[in-house]
């Protein structure tokens, strides 16, 4: 009976963990559409405010143990890295290297989360993870096709390729180090927190830039598109860390592979954007690393 219950909650987070994937992915979409008509910092502001405000009902609904007072540092933390800092350094990036490349990079973001998780002792590295995650980074880079391969004009593309290996770094380090305290408290109560923090993050940041006056200028599509991430992003993460807690990080972030795939799809569907002619074979790579990657070692 209790092996029975087992599978199905590992059953339960593929399932979470693909749903976010393709989240990730619609938002990156809806991203796109929206962006000329605010910046950055003030969309991730916007994003995370409406996604906290969704879980924060929910959260205090919840049954479970309260915080520990010296919880609640910690989970800031992480919230602020993985909505904050994180974003930062993907902003930065974006500034000196192309948006394909940026992605191809961040796809290596599974591989950090095994080696940080073997390194403390959450997991084990074995041949078919290993295999398996570089099957989806390769996928993504075929998916992606020539764009990876396009350079930037200026000489400062190596600090643009640093930080979005950073910000890979960050998400993998959240992906790590949720764990114990997803063991401890209830998921709902842990995502709307880390997302208080990472918007009050946000906030400072947006005030210091001198952005807070622009945040509510949309039209009434790009509201549409600013609601649709920040409710997505939402679901998205309560659905990420539910399987973080139910899973092994590598697990669960290589499905950050299906990110630039649906990225890719719904542009070339939503917004006619070229699709690369290697799609087939990066998706084929992509499902194929996960399956490998969730194969039980002998």
């Amino acid at each position: 009976m209790m092996d029975h219950c087992l599978k199905r909650e590992q059953r339960l987070a593929v399932l979470a963990a693909a749903a976010t994937g393709i989240l990730v992915g619609s938002a990156i979409v809806a991203t796109r559409f929206v962006i000329d008509q605010t910046d950055p910092v003030s969309l991730a502001f916007l994003r995370y405010l409406i996604g906290f405000s969704l879980l924060l009902v929910p959260a205090l609904r919840c049954a479970g143990a309260r915080f520990d007072r010296r919880d609640l540092l910690p989970i800031s933390l992480l919230g602020v890295t993985q909505f904050g800092i994180l974003i930062v350094l993907m902003n930065y990036g974006v500034q000196f290297i192309p948006s394909a490349r940026t992605a191809l990079i961040f796809s290596c973001m599974p591989l950090l989360t095994m080696a940080l998780g073997a390194l403390i002792g959450y997991e084990r590295m074995t041949i078919y993870k290993t295999v398996g995650v570089l099957f989806t980074i390769a996928g993504v880079g075929f998916a992606l096709g020539e764009k990876t391969l396009q350079t930037s004009e200026g000489p400062n593309q190596w600090l643009g390729e640093i930080a979005v290996l950073a910000s890979a770094l960050c998400g993998a380090l959240c992906s790590v180090l949720y764990r114990p305290y997803l063991r401890k408290y209830a998921t709902l109560r842990v995502s709307a927190f880390a997302m208080f923090a990472s918007v009050a993050f946000l906030a400072l940041l947006s005030v210091a830039q001198g952005e807070i006056d622009g945040l509510f200028h949309f039209t009434a599509r790009g509201w549409i598109a600013v609601l649709f991430i920040g409710a997505g992003s939402a679901v998205g993460y309560y659905l990420w860390l539910w399987a973080l807690g139910h899973s092994s990080p590598t697990r669960v972030t290589v499905f950050l592979s299906l990110s630039p795939i649906t990225s890719a799809a719904l542009a070339a569907v939503l917004l006619a954007e070229p699709v690369s002619g290697f799609f087939v074979i990066g998706l084929t790579c992509v499902i194929l690393g996960i399956w490998l990657a969730h194969r039980q070692s002998p």
